[in-house]
């Protein structure tokens, strides 16, 4: 249908996987499934249900009669209560007895829960992806000398290697920051409208063993080990805010890698994919613009803007629960979790598919390394007997000639030419090759890439299961 709006994050940034976590279909059959989970566990706590009842509402947990659903909410204005008619539709045995006790978030927040904790396992997959696709390309380039900036002015030399350690470390954390989260995430369990197990304590006749009994049999069979230990009719919103934090921590690792993508294009450094009939420019046929960066740059935007709703909606929760939190949640979890998909396959394909021009690299490097390698040649005439004082002079008086000559008239940086044409330093040009030869401008630049990437590839090896799962191939990256 293109007669009405459609969500592009479903239409050209998000995989089909995520997008199947977030459907319709995910959400009201695991609604069943809860129904199923409370029905069971007040069974076993001696309520008088059958197992004919539970077994049809086993057999009628996916085909759900939305036109029905539909229909039924226009009338009451509330979807549990639309969904608990629509499933009793195809359970007449068991219309008495579902959702017994329960109030409509038994279904909702515990739904909301399940999704998020599939949502990010979904994102871990990726992330760990990510990761392994950066290690190998750190592991590959590690002795690759290249110029480093600070301010984005030249700095002292590192290797590409260790540069794309900066960005791996910024992921790691995000993984670490994700498992903490995902192991610390809880049902909300079945609490009643405010949170007290009213109607539950009144179902069991008083026995409040029974109710925080039934509370572990329901969680357990969500598979879940714990639930929060109070609440509300909801659980915290804080929690909300905790997931989509992970999210907005992804979004800034990958808006950091983009901008420095996006800078290496354009120092012709290092150039996205780009197939052979790809377009740049509508305008410009020679252009290779940085799309794939560029638009992880603007969906990361949108997760670290997006990661404000649930703070706000936190903060503004009244006493035990109030409804001005569900519209925008219905919209903001799943976006973010929608784009964050999008921005780590754009991640990975960049990574796996990109080029790199040491050629390129090499010639930035030579360009700026005269001025750098003045320290270690002002250092060997010292030995040597040199006054460190009157070489430093020179040196200063000979970089301000030659950057004179680099910016002004565009020429070649002849620094160390003009060095070796002074009496004072008595250096020959291949003395000075030799001091420049002999030094190590990268410092322990591939040392820390190699300690780094044996960390990393621990953490690899005891998730290699995750590594194997299939990423997105329909994505449009």
């Amino acid at each position: 249908m293109h007669d009405i709006y459609q969500n592009p994050l479903c239409r050209r940034y998000a995989g089909r996987e995520m997008q199947e976590i977030f459907s319709d279909d995910r959400k009201f059959s695991t609604w069943r499934k809860l129904w199923i989970a409370l029905a069971e566990s007040e069974r076993e706590l001696g309520i008088d249900i059958s197992e004919s009842q539970i077994r049809e509402m086993k057999e009628h947990i996916c085909d759900i009669d939305y036109d029905m659903a539909a229909d039924m909410e226009k009338e009451l204005r509330h979807d549990v209560m639309a969904h608990i008619h629509t499933y009793a539709a195809s359970c007449p045995g068991a219309k008495p007895i579902i959702h017994l006790g329960a109030t409509s978030c038994y279904v909702g927040d515990n739904t909301d829960i399940i999704i998020q904790k599939e949502a990010l396992l979904r994102v871990r997959t990726l992330l760990l992806n990510a990761i392994s696709a950066l290690s190998e390309f750190a592991e590959e380039y590690k002795s690759l000398e290249t110029l480093a900036y600070t301010h984005f002015q030249a700095a002292q030399p590192t290797t590409v290697g260790k540069r794309a350690t900066l960005w791996l470390q910024d992921l790691m954390m995000d993984l670490e920051h994700l498992d903490f989260v995902l192991g610390n995430l809880k049902l909300l369990g079945c609490r009643g409208t405010t949170g007290t197990g009213a109607s539950f304590l009144e179902l069991f006749e008083g026995d409040s063993e029974k109710v925080k009994k039934l509370e572990q049999m329901v969680t357990e069979k969500m598979g879940f080990k714990k639930s929060y230990g109070v609440s509300g009719q909801t659980y915290s919103r804080k929690v909300d805010y905790f997931t989509l934090s992970v999210l907005s921590g992804i979004a800034q690792s990958a808006q950091k890698f983009s901008g420095d993508i996006r800078l290496l294009s354009h120092l012709k450094e290092f150039d996205e994919p780009f197939e052979s009939g790809q377009v740049g420019s509508s305008a410009m046929a020679y252009k290779r613009n940085p799309m794939r960066s560029e638009r992880i740059a603007s969906l990361s935007r949108f997760v670290i803007a997006d990661c404000m709703n649930p703070a706000m909606t936190a903060g503004t929760q009244w006493l035990e629960r109030t409804l001005d939190d569900s519209a925008g949640r219905r919209i903001t979890i799943p976006e973010a979790f929608l784009a964050v998909d999008g921005i780590l396959n754009l991640y990975i394909n960049i990574v796996r598919g990109g080029t790199v021009y040491p050629k390129v690299i090499r010639k930035h490097l030579m360009e700026e390394l005269p001025f750098m390698a003045t320290e270690n040649i002002l250092m060997d005439c010292v030995r040597r007997g040199g006054d460190r004082q009157i070489l430093h002079e020179a040196i200063r008086r000979h970089s301000v000639e030659a950057g004179k000559v680099v910016k002004a008239e565009g020429g070649k940086n002849d620094l160390l030419d003009r060095i070796a044409a002074d009496p004072v330093f008595n250096l020959s040009r291949d003395e000075i090759d030799r001091i420049i030869n002999e030094s190590c401008f990268t410092g322990r630049a591939v040392e820390q890439t190699e300690e780094y990437l044996e960390a990393v590839r621990k953490v690899l090896d005891e998730n290699e299961t995750a590594l194997k799962n299939e990423l997105n191939p329909e994505i449009k990256v």
